[in-house]
């Protein structure tokens, strides 16, 4: 179906010709209880949403749009097993990986949930033994630090979640992740170690993954240079479905972590993708953590759409990015520990919704998949928050902060004002967003004539506010269900398969194709376009081939 031509469609686009008049002052004064009726809760996150640019005209648009598009039978359907990512024909079943043990879902006759918790029995087991320090290297030396190498989804969600819970971590242990193919990264993350006290933690699917296994295959010279070939069984895991080819590495297929073709790499850091993260916080913490997903999983699941949080978020991006062609959102952690957030949802997003063609094979008509970035505060205040009051492009802002700052205060007797500068610094950020300072207001202030248009801030830049007690486990799993259901709800109302990515492949495709021209012995016969011809030729002789 094509949602832009249904009559909730025309009714949010006639509402779009008047956005300008939608003024955040006067919303606020024209309903004192704005902010109070606009405030959610969901799990320990509270979301205020009142600092929009909708009114309850729009609001309601929204939402019977939402039903227009199916958002409750997809919901169903996605938890049922239903195989919803049809160009893969593959259930999206992400919501299993969290589900209590007592849960039954069935894909192709089998229960997911009893395989889930078998996973996690084993994986609860393994870092037991590592972080108890059972599990020794090959010299008998104990752990002390474990490499992750991934990429996209292997890695971010791990390093995201690693630095998001440091103060839970292992007092031992530490943690470094290898993603990127340029070898600078890996020989940054290995340079300062001991191959005897080093565990490789390799996540790959398939297990053919080229920047991965290029990685892997380094690490492991690395290490057998020192320790020789049969030490690769006692400092190399797997998370992986491909056992042949995790046998032919050299690991031990006892200690290989599956999961399955149901789960996208962008949603899987609460799978086996996530044993890194286990193994410095503990399997217990790890529970907090699948449990604080399963919160908002059952929120989005069984709360009506008026007042569903993460619907609700996703609609109003849709308002923003389909009816008013708002291009771009950024994420703005008030938490030093959630630096990596930003980077984390720009995969969750824009690979989910980044399309041009509708589930069906027809092009949307209609913008889709906004632009996610962001840093964390106060340092954005001080760089790109220029461009976010006074520039030319509003950028809708998510603003996350927490009640209790990420360290213990009492370690650090001297900084005890710290975070309450921090939460003012948030809070003082949305409402210069929203209300900003008129020109009539500097004049008043005694600003010279000159110096007015400087200083005003025209204001009406849409926010939302997320706060919760802390970062805790169990916060960091709403934080993530949060915005992995505010994803799906934009992709139900655009009509877009979420949970494919076939934009990746054709990079992927060219690179191996080049990657056998740059090295080649002789002068190869190139096809390519003139301009990648030539820079292949540049290369060449740089390289002095």
């Amino acid at each position: 179906m094509d949602i832009t031509t249904t009559d909730e469609w025309a009714t949010l686009r006639d509402a779009a010709t008047a956005f300008d008049e939608l003024g955040l002052r006067a919303l606020f004064a024209a309903d004192p209880d704005r902010a109070e009726q606009m405030t959610l809760t969901v799990g320990d996150l509270v979301v205020d949403l009142s600092k929009h640019r909708v009114d309850a005209t729009v609001m309601a648009g929204l939402v019977a749009l939402a039903e227009r598009a199916g958002l409750p039978t997809r919901i169903e359907a996605m938890a049922r097993g239903d195989r919803i990512n049809t160009t893969e024909d593959r259930a999206v079943l992400h919501t299993a990986l969290r589900a209590p043990a007592e849960r039954t879902i069935e894909v192709d006759g089998v229960d997911v949930v009893a395989a889930v918790h078998d996973v996690l029995r084993r994986m609860a087991a393994f870092t037991d033994r590592v972080r108890d320090g059972d599990w020794t290297g090959h010299t008998g030396a104990v752990i002390e630090t474990v490499v992750n190498i991934g990429i996209g989804g292997s890695d971010l969600g791990p390093v995201m979640t690693y630095e998001a819970l440091a103060a839970f971590h292992h007092p031992r242990l530490r943690g470094r992740f290898v993603s990127n193919v340029d070898g600078s990264d890996l020989f940054s993350a290995l340079r300062d170690l001991d191959p005897a006290t080093t565990l490789f933690v390799i996540a790959s699917k398939t297990f053919t993954t080229q920047e991965t296994l290029t990685n892997a295959r380094s690490a492991r010279a690395w290490l057998t240079a020192s320790l020789g070939d049969d030490a690769v069984a006692k400092h190399f895991v797997a998370v992986s479905t491909n056992r042949d080819e995790v046998a032919a590495f050299g690991i031990d297929t006892n200690n290989m972590f599956g999961f399955w073709d149901w789960v996208g790499g962008r949603y899987s850091v609460d799978s086996a993708i996530g044993l890194s993260l286990m193994l410095a916080i503990g399997a217990e913490r790890f529970s907090e953590f699948l449990a604080g997903f399963r919160v908002v999983d059952d929120h989005f699941a069984s709360t009506p759409l008026d007042r569903n949080v993460p619907a609700l978020l996703g609609l109003i991006e849709v308002w923003y990015r389909s009816f008013n062609k708002l291009p771009t959102r950024a994420v703005l952690p008030y938490s030093r520990y959630l630096h990596r957030f930003p980077a984390y949802l720009q995969q969750l997003d824009m690979e989910s919704n980044g399309k041009r063609v509708r589930a069906d094979g027809e092009p949307v008509a209609c913008e889709t998949g906004p632009i996610v970035w962001g840093e964390p505060g106060t340092n954005g205040q001080h760089s790109f928050h220029q461009l976010l009051h006074q520039g030319t492009t509003i950028v809708p802002a998510d603003f996350i902060v927490m009640g209790e700052p990420d360290h213990d205060e009492s370690e650090f007797p001297g900084a005890r004002g710290h975070h309450d500068l921090l939460v003012a610094n948030c809070l003082a950020q949305s409402e210069a967003l929203a209300f900003g300072r008129s020109a009539a207001e500097v004049a008043a202030a005694g600003i010279e004539p000159a110096l007015v248009p400087h200083r005003t801030f025209p204001g009406n830049r849409p926010s939302t506010t997320i706060m919760a007690p802390a970062l805790t486990p169990t916060v960091l799993g709403q934080l993530i269900a949060l915005y992995e259901h505010q994803v799906m709800t934009q992709g139900v109302v655009w009509g877009l398969n979420s949970f494919d990515q076939w934009g990746v492949e054709l990079g992927k495709m060219l690179a191996r194709d080049i990657v056998s021209e740059l090295d080649a012995p002789d002068d190869p016969e190139l096809t390519h376009d003139a301009s990648t011809n030539a820079l292949i030729r540049r290369y060449r002789d740089l390289r002095g081939r």
